[in-house]
């Protein structure tokens, strides 16, 4: 790669630490239900442990890679939903890092035999890092050096916390609610300025076209629309997509664009990405993997986005006597 490649990749990550920046956005958002909206939290019938990777854009030099873990569980005695949920993003060739450490609770509330709603919180320790001394700096790239050397400046690693809420209202065939996240505005800035991420604002829902069949109680047949809307500061998408399972295979593809866009607001097109994705799920595991495929002006740059998430769950003691939890019917991928 070209010394001045370097050059420029470094120069654009150093300046990328005094602006505003947005979350990592996960395709299959519904196999990372905690991370889409706390509400989630608790809302199966097992306990659950969920790993997701997301590698953006590998054509690209510097990683762009994002991992998350999240634990959760049912406590039906109290209508309630416990989980935990970490994730750490890393971006650029100075690994520069974020890491969430979360805790989320949701509360089921029943409104009549057919319609619930669930809020829920998130409470989220916050970390960001970043290596000075993977960045390349003028000295190190121009012929003899530069006089005076550039000197990186001293900084301190970020530690912040934050907050989000949610809620979720649903029934058999449809869910539907929001996230609201950054509500405490945490610090971005190494060197003291006031740059903070900003809020982000999340509406997701969707509806079950086809449900047909019954093995050890759960369906066997699901096709289902489902979509995703982001805002964070002057940043918004949507993820609109169909998802059809059939024991034990899932397939996805849904489209990734700007929700009302005109001329004005992009250069040449709305698109993003076409997402598609195939999965295995089982009564204990459930296996996703989805590629986008770009559509931009990014097509031949960028390489995609491969992701893979891997769910599994066991039975609590609650299922194992019977007991009725009331599972939400989105997709879980």
């Amino acid at each position: 790669m070209p010394s001045s490649t370097k050059y420029l990749i470094g120069l654009l990550l150093t300046i990328s630490v005094f602006t505003q920046g947005q979350d990592p956005q996960f395709s299959q958002f519904y196999a990372n239900q905690l991370y889409l909206a706390p509400s989630f939290a608790g809302a199966t019938e097992d306990y659950r442990v969920a790993l997701n990777w997301r590698n953006q854009w590998p054509s690209i030099p510097g990683v762009f890679h994002t991992y998350s873990f999240s634990f959760d569980k049912a406590v039906p005695n109290f209508n309630s939903g416990i989980g935990i949920l970490a994730t750490h993003d890393v971006a650029g060739s100075g690994d520069l890092s974020t890491t969430n450490l979360g805790l989320l609770y949701s509360y089921d509330i029943q409104l009549n035999d057919e319609w619930h709603i669930r809020p829920g919180v998130n409470f989220k320790f916050v970390y960001l890092g970043l290596d000075l001394m993977k960045l390349t700096w003028n000295s190190q790239i121009t012929t003899g050096g530069t006089l005076p050397p550039i000197t990186p400046p001293p900084f301190d690693n970020v530690a912040d916390i934050d907050f989000a809420v949610s809620g979720l209202a649903y029934n058999d065939k449809i869910w539907g609610g929001f996230t609201v996240d950054h509500l405490l505005r945490p610090r971005t800035s190494f060197w003291g300025n006031n740059s903070s991420v900003p809020i982000k604002v999340d509406f997701f829902g969707g509806f079950q076209l086809i449900s047909r069949g019954r093995l050890r109680k759960k369906l066997t047949e699901v096709m289902s629309i489902a979509a995703n809307v982001t805002f964070q500061g002057d940043f918004y998408q949507s993820d609109i997509g169909l998802y059809y399972f059939k024991h034990p295979l899932v397939f996805g593809v849904w489209y990734r664009g700007i929700p009302f866009a005109t001329a004005k607001d992009v250069s040449s097109q709305a698109g993003d990405a076409i997402i598609g994705m195939i999965g295995i799920k089982t009564d204990d595991l459930n296996i996703g993997l989805s590629y986008d495929f770009t559509v931009s002006n990014l097509i031949t740059s960028t390489g995609g986005a491969y992701e893979i998430s891997l769910i599994y769950s066991f039975t609590s003691e609650q299922v194992k006597r019977g007991q009725k939890i009331h599972a939400i019917p989105c997709p879980e991928f």
